[in-house]
């Protein structure tokens, strides 16, 4: 009679599938995002600076998050709230 494998009999040292794909791998290169506000000759956020205001917003007026624009907690605050009183004055 053939042998038969059983689920439970592994070789000892064999990785699952899981631990073979790179995404499950922790990433060798990392390196830090910088803020493009908080950078020398960035402009300031202002509600009166709608061109700045509008890059941070998506096609329907929502603003952008943070991890996807690269800004820092404080200046995405200041966004936001630029934002909001763009909006509130219809300017946007």
């Amino acid at each position: 009679m053939p042998s038969k494998k059983r689920a439970g009999n592994k070789k000892k040292g064999s990785q699952s599938n899981f631990a073979k794909l790179s995404i499950f791998q922790p990433n060798k290169y990392k390196f830090k995002k910088t803020c493009p506000l908080s950078a020398k000759g960035a402009p300031e956020v202002d509600y009166k600076n709608i061109r700045l205001l509008k890059k941070y917003m998506s096609e329907n007026g929502k603003i952008l998050p943070s991890r996807i624009t690269n800004v820092s907690q404080k200046k995405q605050r200041e966004l936001s709230l630029s934002i909001k009183r763009a909006r509130n004055l219809a300017l946007i």
